[in-house]
Order: C-alpha cells, then sequence, then structure tokens
C-alpha cells in the first residue's frame, strides 16, 4: 500500500500547454480546452508547498497611514475617455479596451497616448489639442499588429505626434519589459496583448497561457512603477473578451468599444472598474481624420425634419448617469404574406412584440395583421424599458398616420395590464428635454413628483396607456 502510494505521486504528469490542465496519464486532446495534440509531459514531479518568507521588505502598515494620494486621478487630456474611467488614469492601473476588429481602438489609444504625452486638453469634436494642461510626460506604445511605421502612417493623419511619445514594434515579451526599464514611462500601451508571447512559457501567441504571462508580467511591472497600462484586447466571433477569464479579474478597468462600422458614433462604456462607476458611457465621433470626443451627443440620434411626420417620437434614455435624446420611428403597412413582417432596428425586437400585443389589446388599435417596421435614428441603442411609452406613441401615430406634436419628448416603462410605470432619472430626462428647447414632456405618474420643471416647459403626467392617447391623439 505504501508502495503504490509512493509510485502514484512520483508517476509523470501531463499538462495541457495552452490552458494548463494536468491529467495522471496522457491523452490527445484536453479535456478543459478541447484542444488536441496540446497535452505534453510535464518536468519535474511533485512540488513542495510555500514557505514563508524569513524577512519582508515592506511591512505592513495601518491604513490610516496609507497615503492616498499617489493614487490620484491624472487626466488623460480626452474628457469622454476620463468620463467613463471615472475621473481619469490612477497610477498603477491596468485597463483592458475590447471591441470589435475595425471599431477604433488602436485610433483611440493612439489619440489618448498623444494627448497624455504632451499633456493637452481635447476640444469636443477637434482633432487639434487646446492647450496644455500638464507637463509632457513620457509614454511607451508597444504594437505587435503593426510595423512602427505603420502606426506612424496613423499618427500623421490623426495629428497624434508628440514628442515623448515612444514608438516600438515588438511581439517578445522579455524585449518588452526591456523597453519599460529603458524608457520608464508614466502611460503604457500594449496593442494588444495577445500578440506578445514569453520565450520562458510553452505555447503559441495568443493561447491562455501566453495570455496569463503577459498579463501577470505586465501588471507586476505596472504595480511596482505606478504606471498606468492601456492593454487592447481581441474579441471572440460570440462579442466576449478572448483568452481566459482569468485576465479580466486580473486587470482593473474592462472598457468595450462599442459602435456601427457604418456609422460615426463610437460609444465607451465600463464594464469593470475598481475606481469608478460602471454606468458611464462616452461618446465619440470618428472620421477619416481620428476620433475626437462629443460632449453633447444627443442631437446626434434626432432627425431634423422641418414638419411632423406620422410615426416618429422622441424619447429620453439614460447612458450611464447621462441623459440622451433619441428618436424612434414606426411605420405600418399592409402585410402581404399571412405572416406579418416584424423589422426592429436599435431595439429589442421581443420588446416590440409585447407593445404591440398591449397596444393592440388596451387600445383597440388593430395591427396584429399589419407588417411593423421599428427603427431608431443615427445607429443608436436603446435597451432600457423607459423608451416603451415613446415606441407605443410611434406605433399608434403610424397606425393612424397622425403625427405627433413637435417638440414634444415622451418616456415610460408600459405594462402588460397597460399602465404607465416610472422610470428612474424623472428630473435629470426633463431637464435635457428643457435644455435643448423642447416644450412638452409626457412623463409617468411618480409619488415623488417631478421636481423643478424647466421655464417654458409643459409635464403632463400618465398612469395608463388610455390616458397618454387621449391626450395625444383626442377623439372628435
Amino acid at each position: 500500500m505504501t508502495a503504490r502510494t509512493k509510485n502514484t505521486k512520483n508517476a509523470p504528469a501531463y499538462r495541457c500547454t495552452e490552458c494548463g490542465w494536468t491529467t495522471a496519464k496522457w491523452v490527445g486532446r484536453c479535456g478543459q480546452c478541447q484542444t488536441w495534440g496540446t497535452v505534453e509531459e510535464a518536468a519535474g514531479g511533485t512540488r513542495a508547498r510555500t514557505r514563508a518568507a524569513s524577512s519582508v521588505q515592506k511591512p505592513a502598515q495601518p491604513i490610516a497611514e496609507v497615503d492616498s494620494r499617489v493614487a490620484a486621478y491624472m487626466s488623460t487630456g480626452n474628457p469622454e475617455f476620463d468620463r467613463v474611467l471615472g475621473g481619469g488614469l490612477v497610477p498603477g492601473a491596468v485597463i483592458l479596451m475590447a471591441g470589435e476588429p475595425g471599431v477604433g481602438k488602436s485610433t483611440l489609444l493612439l489619440d489618448v497616448a498623444a494627448t497624455f504625452a504632451r499633456g493637452t486638453t481635447r476640444n469636443a469634436g477637434q482633432n487639434n489639442p487646446a492647450h496644455n494642461t500638464q507637463p509632457p510626460r513620457p509614454v511607451l506604445y508597444i504594437t505587435g499588429e503593426e510595423s512602427a511605421a505603420q502606426v506612424k502612417l496613423r499618427a500623421d493623419r490623426i495629428c497624434a505626434i508628440a514628442d515623448t511619445l515612444y514608438l516600438t514594434s515588438e511581439t517578445d515579451l522579455g524585449t518588452a519589459l526591456a523597453h519599460i526599464e529603458q524608457v520608464t514611462p508614466s502611460l503604457l500601451v500594449i496593442d494588444s496583448v495577445q500578440t506578445l508571447a514569453s520565450a520562458e512559457v510553452e505555447g503559441s501567441a495568443g493561447g491562455v497561457t501566453q495570455v496569463r504571462e503577459v498579463a501577470a508580467s505586465v501588471i507586476a511591472a505596472a504595480k511596482e512603477r505606478n504606471m498606468c497600462t492601456l492593454l487592447v484586447g481581441h474579441v471572440t466571433k460570440e462579442g466576449t473578451i478572448a483568452g481566459p477569464r482569468l485576465l479580466e479579474h486580473l486587470v482593473d478597468v474592462v472598457c468595450q468599444f462599442e459602435g456601427d462600422k457604418h456609422s460615426n458614433i463610437r460609444m465607451l462604456r465600463a464594464i469593470k472598474n475598481r475606481f469608478g462607476p460602471t454606468d458611464e458611457v462616452g461618446c465619440f465621433d470618428m472620421d477619416e481624420d481620428g476620433i475626437a470626443p462629443v460632449l453633447d451627443p444627443s442631437g446626434m440620434f434626432v432627425s431634423s425634419t422641418p414638419h411632423p411626420v406620422p410615426g416618429t417620437c422622441v424619447t429620453v434614455t439614460m447612458e450611464g448617469r447621462r441623459p440622451l435624446l433619441a428618436e424612434v420611428q414606426a411605420l405600418l403597412d399592409q402585410a402581404v404574406a399571412p405572416a406579418p413582417r416584424r423589422t426592429v432596428s436599435g431595439l429589442d425586437s421581443a420588446r416590440i412584440q409585447m407593445l404591440l400585443a398591449v397596444l393592440q389589446r388596451r387600445a383597440g388599435l388593430n395591427v396584429g395583421k399589419l407588417d411593423c417596421y421599428v427603427s431608431t435614428v443615427g445607429g443608436a441603442k436603446i435597451t432600457e424599458p423607459a423608451a416603451d411609452l415613446a415606441c407605443v406613441m410611434a406605433l399608434a401615430s403610424a397606425a393612424q398616420n397622425k403625427p405627433l406634436p413637435r417638440k414634444l419628448a415622451v418616456f415610460g416603462e408600459v405594462g402588460l395590464a397597460g399602465e404607465v410605470r416610472a422610470v428612474p432619472g424623472i428630473r435629470q430626462r426633463i431637464a435635457e428635454v428643457g435644455r435643448l428647447g423642447f416644450t412638452h414632456v409626457l412623463v409617468p405618474a411618480s409619488p415623488a413628483g417631478v421636481g423643478d420643471v424647466p421655464e417654458g416647459v409643459t409635464v403632463r403626467e400618465v398612469t395608463t396607456l388610455g390616458e397618454a392617447l387621449a391626450l395625444l391623439f383626442p377623439q372628435k
């Protein structure tokens, strides 16, 4: 029995070079990542347990004596990027940015790197810096997907040239760490983390083992030097960040860069943020001259038709803590096929199906046998239920061929019983409507009330769908 236990402990172990999965005997396919031909014999036998160190270099200190000024925010010079991060970059923070290929991740980070290196602040809607607010700081940009000459061409196009912005094309992790020691940057940009590979670790670049090693080494260097780090991450075809889930746990901030390739609007969202909120959204305008922050994006999602058109309604949606105006357009037509079509763009199709049923059942409008087309203006994507009432009003306007009044904004959640429910941020939404010159607002009734109403704005509260239809479409 003793000999069997000894032999079992000394038996050779096999490990997957991609994900690190171990097994007592060789198999052709990894049992965890399901990759073929990656299971190899692991060198060495069982490892001893880690023992406590004989001395401690930095002893623990009371939390009240810790100097928090070291982790103060540093502005990147891009107001929208700072908004998403919670105020700016924190020394030693590691930020992972993911997004679809071609959405503009490299362009945004190159612009941020140049602005941070110059110590300037960007103006909204302009590609040139406004004025210097900080002294120049060294920035290191490591690219593994492009050559240095290709990145320089993009920098010339978007005016991202700075004297203290250093550029290198490197795919070896050891050489990249040597560049960090030589430049000692305040900000490090790596594009991307899947292109770096370590010679000390088995597996190809982008594999699970390599990504773990690269991330751990870069994060250790960032924490040791109080160096801000921006990492670009690839995404899978499902839209998730490629690599191990451990990568998202190791970094401090995870940002998602979104946008339609056929539109200039780009949205930056914080999925995880250890130093700030995760409900902030940054808006950018991307064109051939680069990418510029948009400080007031409300007017970009509303059409500018001179006369009212049936089937259109303006709503107010909350993107984080920022209210944005968006326009919903609906079109109803006689169905040619036995099954009516339901085409939705920018909204939840299942939600539109439910609202059509509520509109027919509770309001008596026969829309079940009509083709329905619902879309948003400017490529906006609305996910919150506060846009329900605006969608219903747009559908009712299209069904009756009656336009809604101009300068009208509508928001509220609609239930299956036809009730209009209150939504968060009513006061902020009304203030945004008044700032943009709207004169009428239709809102759900709230026990807390609507607060101070801007001058020139009329607010009407409704509790049911029938009340809202009676106000906007009075019967003679």
